[in-house]
C-alpha cells in the first residue's frame, strides 16, 4: 500500500489533518489505534462558539449536549463571579460522538480510515520517514507514505521513533480525573470552575452542565510530589457532597508546559496534544489542535505537490503555527504560573475584587488599577501585560 499521507491518531487532530489533506487532493490513510474512535474520552467537552467559526463545522444536535453562555468562577472560601463575555459561549459536545463524526467528514472528504490499527515501526528512505508499519484488524501492514503526520496523543511513540523528544516531565503534566454524573443541581448554560488548594492545588475542578442534570464533573491537578493527592482525591470528595450518581469515569493527562521543542523532521510533522500545543492555563486543546493540524494538512500538501518532504521544507510547519499561535501559549503559560504562585487567601481575594465589575468591559488599564492593592500580582500581570 501506498499513501500520500498517513495520520496517526483519530482525535480532534488527527481527523481534521486528515480531512483537510484529503480535502486538498492527497491520497490519505487516517490510522487509530482504539478500537473505536472516540473512546476512551479524554475531555470534558467545552468547546467555544470561535472554533466552530474557524474550522466552518456546524454545532450539530447530533454532538452537542448544552449551550453555554456563562461561567462562575469560584474561589477556595467562597468568592464568586459570573461572567457572560461571549469568549465564554460555546457548547458542551458528546466526544464519543464528536470524534466519530470527525473521522466521518474525513472519511467523506476521501481519506481512508482505519481503527483497531496501532503503529508499531516507521518506516526510512535516506535517513526520512517514508511509511509505517502496523498492526491491525487484517494483522501486520506496512505502508509507505510521503509524509506522516504524528497526532498519537500525549507522549507520542511515533514521534519519538523519528527522533523527536516528544516526553514531558511530570511537572509539565496535569493528571486529570472525570464522572459524568446525573442528578447534579447545575445550570445548564453556565459552566463552573473551582480554585484553590482545597479543590484541586495547582489546578481547578470544573462542572460542565450536559443538560437535564446530567454533568461533565472533572479535576486536573499537577502534581509536583510523588506524595501529593491525585485528581481522585480531590474529586471523589466534591462529589461525596452532591449526592449524585455516577455514569462514566475517565482519567487521563494534559501536557500544560507549552509545547515541544521540535514539531518536524524529515518525512515526519507532530501535532495535538503530541505537540504540546495546548492552552497551558486551561488545559484545552480542541481549537489549538485544529488550527494546527490545518496548518499542517497544507504544510504536507505543499510538500507533496513541491516533491519536498525535507524537514528544511517542513520547517514552515513550525514556523507557522508558532507565528499564529506562539504568543498566546506563552502568555497563558505565564497566567498559569501567575495563578499556582497565588495562596489561596490571595486566590480568593482576586476573584472577590472583580464581585460587581463589568468583566465585559474590563481593560488591561481597568485591571491594573483593580488590583493596584495586591503588589505581588500586580507585579507579576504587569510583566505579561
Amino acid at each position: 500500500m501506498k499513501y500520500d499521507l498517513v495520520v496517526v491518531g483519530g482525535r480532534v487532530a488527527g481527523s481534521i489533518a486528515a480531512y483537510q489533506a484529503a480535502k486538498n487532493g492527497l491520497q490519505v490513510l487516517l490510522l487509530e489505534g482504539n478500537p473505536e474512535i472516540g473512546t476512551p474520552v479524554q475531555c470534558a467537552g467545552g468547546v467555544s462558539d470561535s472554533f466552530f467559526k474557524s474550522t466552518d463545522i456546524k454545532p450539530l444536535p447530533e454532538f452537542t449536549c448544552t449551550r453555554i453562555t456563562a461561567a462562575t468562577i469560584n474561589g477556595p472560601y467562597g468568592a464568586s463571579i459570573t461572567t457572560g463575555n461571549p469568549i465564554i459561549r460555546g457548547y458542551i459536545i458528546e466526544r464519543k460522538i464528536f470524534d466519530k463524526y470527525l473521522a466521518l467528514r474525513a472519511a467523506e472528504a476521501g481519506a481512508d480510515v482505519l481503527a483497531g490499527s496501532r503503529v508499531k515501526d516507521l518506516m526510512f528512505h535516506e535517513g526520512s520517514v517514508s511509511g509505517v508499519k502496523f498492526r491491525g484488524p487484517d494483522g501486520t501492514c506496512e505502508v509507505k507514505s510521503g509524509i506522516v503526520i504524528a497526532a498519537d496523543g500525549i507522549q507520542s511513540c511515533v514521534g519519538r521513533m523519528a527522533g523527536l523528544n516528544t516526553r514531558f516531565r511530570p511537572g509539565e503534566l496535569c493528571s486529570c480525573a472525570q464522572y459524568e454524573v446525573t442528578g447534579f443541581d447545575v445550570d445548564d448554560e453556565t459552566m463552573e470552575f473551582y480554585f484553590g488548594s482545597v479543590f484541586a492545588p495547582s489546578g481547578y475542578l470544573w462542572v460542565f452542565p450536559k443538560g437535564d442534570g446530567r454533568a461533565n464533573v472533572g479535576v486536573g491537578v499537577r502534581r509536583t510530589r510523588c506524595s501529593d493527592n491525585g485528581p481522585l482525591h480531590y474529586l471523589n470528595r466534591f462529589i461525596s457532597r452532591a449526592g449524585c450518581s455516577r455514569l462514566e469515569f475517565n482519567a487521563g493527562a494534559v501536557p500544560v508546559g507549552g509545547p515541544i521543542r521540535k514539531t518536524y523532521t524529515d518525512g515526519l510533522l507532530v501535532v495535538g496534544d503530541a505537540a504540546g500545543q495546548v492552552d497551558p492555563l486551561t488545559g484545552g486543546g480542541i481549537h489549538v489542535a485544529a488550527e494546527c493540524a490545518t496548518i499542517a494538512a497544507d504544510v504536507a500538501t505543499d510538500a507533496i505537490e513541491s516533491q519536498r518532504t525535507d524537514a528544511a521544507f517542513l520547517s514552515k510547519y513550525e514556523d507557522t503555527w508558532r507565528e499564529q499561535i506562539g504568543k498566546n501559549l506563552d502568555r497563558s503559560l505565564k497566567f498559569r504560573k501567575v495563578l499556582e504562585s497565588l495562596s489561596d487567601d490571595e486566590l480568593d481575594t482576586l476573584i472577590g475584587s472583580f464581585d460587581g465589575k463589568d468583566l465585559n468591559s474590563i481593560s488591561k488599564i481597568s485591571l491594573l488599577k483593580i488590583l493596584r492593592h495586591y503588589p505581588k500580582i500586580l507585579k507579576m500581570l504587569k510583566n505579561i501585560l
